[in-house]
């Protein structure tokens, strides 16, 4: 799976970087502190820990998606995402589902400042194109058993 995740990253354009890079010394540069080196000895804080992870692995765009779902009302605000939810993430592009087609219009129109700030949190290329779908239809088959027709709107007169 840790193979499966390398690949699909680097197919996305996120390099991988290498746990420990070796840094040559030379006559022209600068010495390394003690401060500049990690050696694994000192403790470190929990947010540098875990930035370091995702970024050897190669990870830093699905935790940004996993982060669009997870914060959608920080990110959009209590009065929209009350009305409108994003129900998946493919690619670069969010799947919303709203309660009405007026909300479903409504988020259209502010699609490119949500983009904007999509941008400016969780940073450059990931939310590129938001997807708004209204409300679904209702389902008027009831069982596991059903009889073709038009259902119950042959019964209207």
């Amino acid at each position: 799976m840790l193979n499966r995740l390398r690949e699909a990253s680097q197919a996305r354009g996120n390099p991988r970087i290498p746990a420990t890079r070796r840094r040559q010394h030379s006559a022209g540069k600068r010495r390394l502190t003690a401060s500049d080196v990690y050696t694994g000895r000192d403790p470190q804080g929990l947010g540098n820990v875990f930035g370091r992870l995702l970024a050897e692995r190669g990870w830093n765009s699905p935790v940004a998606v996993g982060s669009v779902m997870a914060r959608w009302t920080e990110l959009v605000g209590s009065e929209i995402s009350a009305h409108c939810l994003p129900e998946s993430f493919d690619g670069k592009t969010v799947l919303v589902r709203c309660d009405s087609t007026a909300w479903a219009t409504q988020l259209r129109l502010i699609s490119p400042d949500l983009l904007g700030r999509f941008e400016k949190e969780l940073g450059a290329g990931v939310v590129t194109a938001i997807s708004v779908m209204g409300p679904s239809a209702p389902n008027w088959r009831k069982g596991g058993r059903s009889v073709r027709g038009r259902g119950p709107r042959d019964t209207y007169g």
